[in-house]
């Protein structure tokens, strides 16, 4: 039995639910909206841990779920729970809930994808570069700083850069320009990470286990997820990677504590390699929809603990 969680609606758990369908997978859906039908609790002993979990009137043995897929929103901003004291018995109620079934997948003796302690790396721009760079991977030029003067130097030093989130938090990532002189000051209030600006062509990788897609992005605007928003267009399309960058996108997601990633990378007019971050929770579903990549096929097989088709063949985006 699998186990999905988070809001069925999303993209992302569609396109896995219709895949786990099609192989004749059975799973259950831990809807976070219905988090006040779901009970859950642990047994710890000479055994390991095991539990009980109730999702509205169907009732399960922890242990028996061989496979795990959680993709929760916070639960503090859950529709149910809005207008509500933060001391108010539901709200305590979800969040015992949620800490319970995340103290679980940390240890749960199933597929789980991904535990929660290992995405933690997102949380930290700057720390997962470290990571990054470790595994053989080149990231770009960074500058993290308060200070206005530095942001100058490093902008004459690089002449474009770009500026984004230092935390997991997502922003639009926007090319320094003139306009941003007027509002540099801001910063000295809260560093803002800088980065040397990295020609060439965007690249989404997905890893699932030892399978790898590739997706190309072609688009007119810097930061391509917000392209159609400013005006810009965006065409993604799966495409080949070279089977030495394939196992370093598998090495560096293993080396992340993580089965399932989103990598990001931009290849350079000669052909050089940037990685820009790694993913822990990806919306696959974009590229899915846009591409035409079997990401939640893969998936589900995983989660269902099937050999891949063709491990050769996957190295190469389908």
């Amino acid at each position: 039995m699998i186990l999905l969680g988070g809001i069925p609606s999303e993209s992302p758990h569609v396109f896995l639910m219709e895949a786990l369908d099609e192989l004749g997978l059975e799973y259950r859906f831990f809807n976070q909206r219905k988090c006040a039908d779901c009970t859950v609790e642990l047994h710890i002993d000479s055994n390991g841990v095991d539990g009980k979990f109730r999702i509205g009137g169907e009732h399960f043995r922890l242990g028996d779920f061989t496979a795990v897929y959680f993709r929760l929103m916070d639960d503090r901003l859950l529709p149910e729970l809005e207008g509500q004291p933060e001391d108010s018995r539901s709200r305590q109620r979800a969040r015992a809930l949620h800490d319970t079934l995340y103290r679980w997948i940390e240890v749960a003796d199933a597929r789980v994808v991904n535990r929660s302690d290992p995405q933690g790396s997102n949380g930290s721009k700057p720390y997962q570069a470290q990571l990054i760079a470790r595994c053989g991977l080149r990231t770009p030029e960074t500058l993290i700083t308060n200070n206005p003067e530095e942001v100058l130097a490093f902008r004459e030093r690089h002449g474009e850069i770009i500026y984004k989130s230092i935390s997991g938090v997502r922003s639009i990532i926007k090319l320094f320009d003139e306009s941003d002189i007027a509002r540099l000051e801001h910063i000295r209030w809260c560093p803002v990470q800088f980065q040397a600006f990295v020609p060439g062509t965007d690249m989404r990788v997905h890893v699932i286990g030892e399978e790898v897609f590739a997706t190309e992005i072609i688009s007119d605007k810097v930061d391509y997820r917000y392209a159609r928003r400013n005006g810009g267009q965006t065409t993604l399309r799966a495409t080949k990677i070279s089977e030495d960058l394939a196992r370093r996108c598998i090495a560096l997601t293993a080396e992340l504590g993580l089965v399932f990633s989103g990598i990001d990378l931009r290849i350079g007019p000669d052909d050089e390699v940037t990685c820009f971050e790694v993913n822990p929770s990806p919306a696959y579903s974009y590229y899915q929809a846009n591409a035409d990549q079997p990401i939640a096929k893969s998936l589900a097989r995983y989660l269902g603990g099937i050999p891949a088709d063709d491990a050769v063949d996957v190295l190469s985006a389908s």
